[in-house]
C-alpha cells in the first residue's frame, strides 16, 4: 500500500526531481503543485488524497485525486471543468469538495482568484500592440555570417551582370530599360551626363567671349552717317596693312644679319675690298671740278 510519510521522508531528504532550492526558498516545479511551495500539505506525490486547478488554453479544470484510484495510474486524477463566471466556479468547487480539508480549499479558491486576475491581464495585454525580444543562438549567427559571405560574393557578379547590361543599352542593342529600378536608372543617367561635361570641356578648349563694352543704342546707329561708316574701315584697313609691312621689314633686317654673320664666322674667308667711291664736285661757274675718293 501507499504511504504519505515514507513517501514524503524519501522526497524531501533524498533526492526529489520536481525540487529546485534558491536563496529565497524551496520550491516545486510539479504541474499538479496548488502553491508552487515544497512542503508536506502542498506536495502532489505525499499526499494520497489532493486536489488543484490547471488551465488548457484559457480554460479552468478542477483537478481531484484519491486513494481508491491509486493502483490506476491512468484514471488517478478526476477532471472537472470550471465555468467562465468567478462565483458560479467557486461554487461548482465548494460542492466537489464539501468533505476536503479546509486548508486545502482554501488554497484552491486561492488559486482559482490569481489565475483568473491573469487570465485578464493577459487579455488586456494581447489587445496592446507590444515589442517581441527574440533572441539568436549561435547557430542562427554562423549561419547568417555565412549567408552574408556568399551574398557579398553574388553582389559582385551582380555589379559584372549590371555592367555589361548598361554597355549593351548604350550601344543601342535595347530599346529601353527593363526591370531596372529608379535609383539605378538615376546613377546612370547621372554617370551619362558627367561623362558629356567631361567630353564637352575637353573639346571647347577655345572659346569665343562677348565683348565688355556696352552696344550702343538703335537711335545713335540711325544718326551716325554710312560715311563715317566706310572711312573708319578704311583707316583701320590702312592701319592693318601698315603692320604687316613693319613686321616683313624686321624679318627682311634679320635674315640679312644673320647670313653677314655666319659668313664672317666661316674660317678661310677672304675679305673682300671694298670698292673706292669718286665723287666730282663742280662749282656753278663750271670752271672748277674737285674729285674726292672714299
Amino acid at each position: 500500500m501507499q504511504h504519505d510519510e515514507v513517501i514524503w521522508q524519501v522526497i524531501r531528504h533524498k533526492h526529489c526531481s520536481f525540487m529546485s532550492k534558491i536563496s529565497t526558498g524551496i520550491f516545486c516545479r510539479n504541474p499538479y503543485n496548488v502553491t508552487g511551495i515544497c512542503n508536506r500539505s502542498s506536495c502532489p506525490l505525499a499526499n494520497s488524497r489532493y486536489s488543484t486547478i490547471r488551465d488548457h488554453d484559457g480554460v479552468f479544470y478542477l483537478y481531484m485525486k484519491t486513494i481508491e484510484r491509486a493502483h490506476k495510474p491512468n484514471d488517478l486524477w478526476e477532471r472537472v471543468k470550471l465555468p467562465k463566471n468567478y462565483e458560479k466556479a467557486l461554487e461548482v468547487i465548494d460542492k466537489h469538495l464539501m468533505y476536503w480539508p479546509k486548508l486545502l480549499v482554501h488554497k484552491i479558491k486561492q488559486r482559482l482568484t490569481k489565475m483568473t486576475q491573469m487570465r485578464i491581464r493577459m487579455r488586456k495585454l494581447a489587445l496592446k500592440t507590444r515589442e517581441k525580444i527574440m533572441t539568436t543562438p549561435r547557430k542562427e549567427k554562423k549561419r547568417e555570417a555565412r549567408r552574408e559571405e556568399k551574398a557579398e560574393k553574388a553582389a559582385v557578379l551582380d555589379k559584372t551582370i549590371e555592367k555589361e547590361l548598361l554597355a549593351r543599352l548604350e550601344n543601342g542593342i535595347y530599346d529601353g530599360i527593363y526591370n531596372l529600378p529608379f535609383n539605378k536608372f538615376i546613377k546612370t543617367l547621372d554617370t551619362d551626363e558627367l561623362q558629356a561635361e567631361d567630353e564637352n570641356e575637353e573639346e571647347s578648349e577655345v572659346e569665343y567671349v562677348e565683348g565688355d563694352f556696352e552696344l550702343e543704342e538703335e537711335d545713335d546707329i540711325e544718326d551716325l552717317g554710312m560715311k563715317d561708316y566706310h572711312i573708319s574701315n578704311d583707316e583701320v584697313v590702312d592701319d592693318d596693312d601698315e603692320e604687316v609691312n613693319a613686321v616683313e621689314e624686321k624679318r627682311v633686317r634679320r635674315s640679312k644679319s644673320a647670313h653677314e654673320k655666319s659668313e664672317k664666322d666661316e674660317p678661310g674667308t677672304k675679305l673682300k675690298k671694298k670698292p673706292r667711291i669718286h665723287v666730282e664736285v663742280e662749282n656753278e661757274d663750271g670752271t672748277e671740278r674737285q674729285i674726292v675718293t672714299f
